[in-house]
């Protein structure tokens, strides 16, 4: 996941960037960081934690000028260790360069490799490190920000939105196959890029557009310019965005993510109907696809399970069975609303189903007579690879189940996924446009010996092309 921004602002973007890491908190909750500069120098601050505990007032004031970048992380690529706090900064060559990713490379080890063999050091175990090292060593030799990016799109495989700061400029490119999400905004004194568009939103902006796969954009105190670098020949938006990643007052790829959810949650409906008292969410993923569910049923909504917001995340539980007991400290069941009753449950996912078996007892605890659990995506049956935490097969528990086994196992009376054809309908997008490696085990890049569809993609030559888009603050961007 994580979450990246970057933003030009004439009065300041400290304030500004703190408010959209904080909308984008949900994307990644192990670190936080910013980096500003000044018209002279870099200034940066982070540590590990939530946003509101790694910034305050005064280190907000001392992070000083009009342009910045910042990040929080969710690991993949990485241990949590200090060091891979992003973001990255560094001078090459008088210039001051802070770099920022959201994805995952999957050939971070022959890059790294390739590099130390020409006597790289490598500061961090991070392969946002990889890219600040494509860049400037292209910036070596060109000087051209273009072609550096271009560089990247030719070396790098894998996912990939990133943000640059170079000077008084802000970078921001995105990896040909669109796998992670990323979108331009305007704020009321300048213009921001960001992962998703509720950081405009915080901001009181005005959503333009989500950045196109393998488009590079130019953010400066003029205003925005656009490169095509690379153009695919379909897409690969990851389809977990939709599922679980966003939030749902989102706009992903032209889509709202709570419209696809609640379509989802129609489809489930359709798909497989059940006579039930009452639909409740398993929160707060689960409720809009428990909404479409409600309508398309008409069984009224009702949360039976409220969820405690305010489990810090060094809530440590000392004991094995102190933590099979935590779902109890994280949702409460609303009793009244269970008591006696057939419950249809909504939840986004099932991963390694532990969670789920804990939530299905405690609805049941509460006095349920029936636990009727709908999924909002097909059973997860194999890893991902670009920028979500399921690393292997035994780890899922439908890798190797049926429907029927996986529902035993975690104790529901009747078990449903959407099916894969229901899913692609609600996001929108062309199934051939849509990374569903993790629910079909066929990727849209090669990956070690798993079996893919790789998209083909085409480099753009030259520098800024003929579609080249340029906003000044007082045109009508459309």
């Amino acid at each position: 996941m994580c979450g990246i921004v970057g933003i030009v602002d004439a009065g300041g973007v400290s304030f500004p960037l703190y408010y959209a890491l904080y909308a984008l908190q949900h994307r990644g909750q192990e670190s936080a960081g910013i980096t500003t500069f000044d018209g002279k120098d870099l200034h940066k601050h982070k540590d590990q934690g939530l946003v509101a505990e790694v910034f305050d007032m005064d280190i907000l004031s001392g992070l000083a000028g009009n342009t910045g970048i910042g990040h929080v992380r969710y690991p993949t690529t990485g241990a949590k260790i200090p060091e891979n706090i992003q973001p990255f900064n560094f001078t090459f060559q008088h210039r001051k360069i802070a770099v920022a990713h959201n994805g995952n490379l999957t050939n971070t080890l022959e890059l790294r490799k390739e590099f130390e063999e020409r006597g790289q050091i490598f500061c961090t175990s991070t392969d946002t490190e990889i890219i600040g090292n494509i860049l400037v060593d292209e910036l070596r030799h060109s000087g051209s920000m273009h072609d550096a990016v271009l560089a990247c799109m030719k070396k790098l495989e894998g996912s990939y939105s990133v943000v640059v700061l170079v000077d008084d400029k802000v970078y921001a490119f995105r990896d040909p196959l669109g796998i992670r999400p990323l979108c331009l905004g305007r704020t009321p004194d300048g213009y921001i890029v960001c992962s998703e568009s509720v950081a405009v939103d915080a901001l009181n902006g005005e959503f333009i557009r989500d950045v196109k796969p393998g488009e590079l954009v130019t953010l400066s105190a003029d205003g925005i310019k656009c490169s095509q670098i690379a153009e695919a020949s379909s897409f690969a938006f990851c389809i977990f965005e939709y599922i679980y990643f966003a939030r749902a007052d989102s706009v992903i790829d032209g889509q709202l993510v709570y419209d696809v959810r609640r379509r989802i949650g129609q489809a489930l409906h359709l798909e497989a109907p059940v006579k039930a008292d009452i639909i409740s969410p398993v929160p707060d993923s689960g409720t809009a696809h428990a909404t479409g569910y409600s309508e398309s049923s008409g069984i009224p909504f009702r949360e039976g399970l409220i969820k405690n917001r305010y489990m810090g995340r060094t809530f440590i539980m000392p004991t094995q069975k102190a933590r099979e007991n935590a779902v109890r400290i994280k949702l409460n069941p609303v009793k009244k609303h269970l008591n006696g009753k057939s419950v249809v449950l909504v939840d986004d996912s099932i991963v390694r189903g532990t969670t789920s078996r804990r939530i299905i007892d405690l609805v049941k605890d509460a006095g349920a007579r029936e636990v009727h659990m709908r999924i909002g995506s097909p059973p997860i049956k194999a890893p991902c690879y670009l920028g979500v935490d399921m690393s292997t097969r035994e780890e899922l528990i439908a890798s190797k189940r049926t429907c029927c086994e996986v529902c035993r196992k975690i104790g529901a009376t009747s078990l449903h996924h959407v099916s894969i054809e229901s899913l692609i309908k609600a996001t929108g997008h062309n199934a051939e446009d849509l990374c569903t490696g993790c629910l079909t085990g066929i990727y849209p890049l090669s990956i070690k010996s798993e079996k893919a569809c790789p998209r083909h993609i085409d480099y753009v030559s030259g520098t800024y092309q003929s579609d080249l888009e340029t906003f000044k603050k007082d045109e009508i961007i459309k």
